[in-house]
């Protein structure tokens, strides 16, 4: 029995291992289908090679990956598994295959509805959890199961003991795991992004200035050229669009020089009150050009040191990002609410705009990264920068067709 426990332990870590080892860094999509297919080799391989105790009972577990994957993917993700379990059930045969599909059927339907609730918890209390619903559905699986005998022995209970704290134990284990990949994951992203910030910032510092200069200088005597009576139309035209061209790279220019550290002539301790109010202010009348509404609720009373300047161009390209999501969807609705909560200020700025997929939500705030035609992606690591100098974060989410939200935590205490 140890030995088949032993085994059926290495089946459960085997994808948890290969994951890690070979596909951890590739796409959601990509790695969706590795995680069915290698939890689906697992329950099918749990299933194959059951844990016989000595008292003549026998166990499996290949409710573990089924349970994980539906907490962690939601329906869209299990129901493979479901219909692989069942179709490998059927085809093994033998007694209580019925009471397998029906209970298989009842877990598919129940557990993934955990799994928005379940993503939005922390890393222990989804370990508790997976643990809780694992202990829940194998004890409705014994309680069933208890219905064939007319008498329940000793050694029923002994296998119900075996069976709940195998599972309870194993579930635990690979959450605690898979947790743990997750969290490196976010610690290693959260190191380069930083790095990236560091990297740009330093560049912008050094660079931007001595690169406005003469793009300025090239400006007027292009202006100079477009105002001049010697030239053809079709000169004027070439000029013009010169010009449109160092606007743009001028724009650009910008965008680096905002990622220029603090400057201690704009730094001011305060609520944001006066940032968020000068950002509706400013993008009210783009707004109502592309039938957007704006709702603005705001109730913190914290107050914290920062750039007033990179605060506001930070919240303005939330804010215009959120309003140009809503143009191609004929308009919309904004909301910005700033409240506070266990001495941080929270910032939520939520569009009903075109969304994102997961994959381009994972790729904001990368340098040159824009889910715009003509973006820079320089918006979006500029706001990325900002959060970051005050010790916040920044979590996305989004759904495609239905609209994105940003919520920006930043501590009052450094």
């Amino acid at each position: 029995m140890f030995e088949t426990l032993l085994l059926n332990f290495l089946f459960l870590l085997l994808p948890v291992m290969i994951y890690l080892i070979f596909f951890e860094h590739k796409p959601y999509s990509f790695n969706r289908w590795v995680v069915i297919i290698l939890s689906s080799l697992t329950m099918i391989l749990c299933i194959t090679t059951p844990i016989r105790l000595n008292i003549g009972f026998i166990f499996d577990l290949r409710y573990i990956p089924f349970i994980i994957v539906a907490l962690y993917g939601g329906y869209k993700t299990a129901f493979p598994l479901y219909v692989i379990l069942n179709i490998y059930r059927f085809y093994v045969g033998g007694e209580g295959t019925v009471n397998s599909f029906l209970f298989s059927t009842a877990a598919f339907l129940l557990i993934p509805m955990l799994s928005n609730k379940f993503s939005q918890l922390n890393s222990k209390k989804r370990v508790i959890i997976s643990s809780a619903v694992s202990f829940i559905f194998m004890g409705i699986y014994l309680s069933l199961l208890s219905t064939y005998f007319k008498e329940l022995s000793k050694e029923f209970w002994l296998l119900a003991f075996h069976a709940l704290m195998t599972h309870i134990v194993m579930i635990a284990i690979i959450t605690i795991l898979i947790e743990r990949i997750i969290a490196n994951n976010k610690d290693r992203e959260k190191y380069l992004h930083s790095e990236r910030l560091n990297v740009v910032s330093e560049l912008s510092a050094s660079v931007s200035h001595e690169i406005r200069n003469p793009l300025t200088v090239t400006s007027g005597f292009l202006q100079l050229l477009n105002d001049s009576q010697t030239i053809t139309q079709e000169e004027k035209k070439y000029v013009e669009l010169s010009l449109q061209e160092l606007k743009r790279a001028e724009k650009i220019v910008s965008d680096y020089l905002s990622f220029a550290k603090p400057q201690s002539e704009n730094m001011i301790y305060s609520n944001l009150y006066k940032e968020v109010e000068y950002t509706t202010n400013l993008l009210l009348p783009y707004a109502r050009m592309h039938q957007v509404d704006v709702e603005l609720s705001f109730t913190n009373t914290l107050s914290k040191r920062y750039d007033r300047n990179q605060i506001q161009q930070c919240l303005i390209n939330l804010v215009k990002n959120g309003i140009e999501s809503m143009k191609e969807t004929g308009g919309g609705t904004l909301t910005i609410n700033v409240s506070e909560k266990a001495g941080k200020i929270l910032i939520i700025i939520q569009d009903t705009g075109i969304g994102m997929t997961k994959e381009e939500v994972s790729r904001l705030g990368k340098p040159y990264y824009s889910t715009k035609e003509e973006g820079t992606g320089l918006g979006m690591l500029m706001v990325y920068n900002t959060i970051d100098k005050v010790k916040g974060s920044l979590k996305v989410e989004s759904q495609k067709g239905k609209g994105t939200t940003f919520h920006i935590t930043i501590p009052v205490q450094n």
